[in-house]
């Protein structure tokens, strides 16, 4: 009689449960708490950003695949679960309208504090994959004039126009990073990223913490106009300084929309499915509500106000600032919000 399979699954990753338990054996636990002992029989792991899925977790384990409901991939170190023929899928896009929707909605509540609107104002996207462009495409709508940078695309796109990092940094009013995390973008925000930033801009991180130097940026803090934060290094233990000094902070949620939450788990179960021939589960697919909609073209208070009654960010920010001891507690308990619909334009899956 063939052995059960045996599923690992990160249990801060929703819609999950029950889905799998018809064919497998399912253990879950909290992401940090995955760890050689439970995967040394397991089969396959379900995992995001908090389980590092590398030799000293895998080494001893009969793990042959791992899906990770993430777009990033950098918790994993895919070299070496190559070389130990362990293969992995992501989940790419399957949060992308969410952080669109957390930089426009952040980005619209700085402008509203200092009295100002979109128009003639320029938003730089650093990374304009499926993420940054939805970003960039999103904040078009709402009146921003808008730059990208993002050399890969730069050589082989032509219906787009594409600039140096400098030209954007030097003429933006707003810089919002999109980045993967690698040898590339590591520090990529240096002391010459803030250098070179037009003064009174607006940064953004919203992609991964590390891609920040955060020493240089508390250096060239007084610099910039305003400074919105989702994500850090060493989280949860997060800089207090810089924690204090962002005027939007928050514990790495700017993708935890409803929908890229379900987006997400479908990719990591079909993924499953699809590896280990669970036929009844390749076009997987929950039933939920389609997201309320909202026109980016709206009057700019208008659409501020829309904004912020689909997702007060400065409450959460709010709430970080005053228990940053609560970090991950409130990210592994955020109350997913529900995208606001967008054009079919936006919705790019490259």
């Amino acid at each position: 009689m063939a052995k059960r399979l045996k599923i690992v699954a990160d249990a801060n990753i929703p819609f999950l449960k029950g889905v799998f338990e018809p064919y497998a054996d399912v253990v879950y636990l909290p992401g940090g708490s995955i760890g050689p002992l439970v995967c040394k029989d397991a089969d396959a792991l379900i995992v995001r950003t908090r389980t590092r899925c590398n030799a000293s977790l895998l080494s001893s384990s009969r793990v042959s695949f791992i899906a990770t409901a993430t777009i990033g991939t950098d918790h994993l170190d895919t070299g070496w679960l190559d070389s130990a023929g362990i293969g992995y899928a992501n989940a790419p896009g399957c949060n992308a309208v969410g952080v669109m929707q957390y930089v426009l909605t952040s980005v619209a509540l700085l402008l509203q504090r200092s009295g100002k609107s979109p128009v003639g104002l320029t938003l730089g996207v650093i990374g304009a994959g499926n993420t940054g462009e939805r970003v960039a495409r999103g904040a078009s709508l709402a009146g921003f004039n808008v730059m990208r940078n993002d050399p890969p695309k730069a050589v082989y796109r032509s219906d787009i126009p594409y600039y140096s990092l400098e030209e954007v940094l030097q003429e933006c009013d707003i810089v919002s990073c999109h980045l993967p995390l690698d040898d590339s973008t590591y520090s990529l925000a240096s002391d010459w990223f803030f250098s070179k930033i037009k003064r009174g801009a607006i940064f953004v991180n919203a992609s991964r913490g590390e891609v920040v130097d955060e020493v240089a940026l508390k250096r060239h803090r007084n610099y910039l106009g305003g400074l919105i934060l989702d994500v850090w290094r060493n989280e949860p233990d997060i800089d207090m300084e810089l924690l204090e000094s962002a005027d939007i902070a928050t514990p790495h949620i700017a993708g935890y929309s409803f929908e890229g939450k379900v987006n997400g788990s479908v990719a990591c179960i079909r993924a499953i499915a699809h590896r280990f021939g669970i036929l009844e589960l390749y076009d997987y697919s929950p039933e939920v509500e389609a997201p309320a909609g909202i026109d980016l073209a709206l009057p700019f208070g208008e659409l501020t106000r829309r904004m912020l009654e689909v997702f007060p960010v400065h409450k959460l920010s709010e709430e970080l600032k005053n228990s940053p001891e609560s970090f991950e507690k409130m990210r592994n308990n955020y109350d997913y919000r529900h995208e606001f619909a967008v054009p079919d334009n936006i919705r790019i899956i490259e």
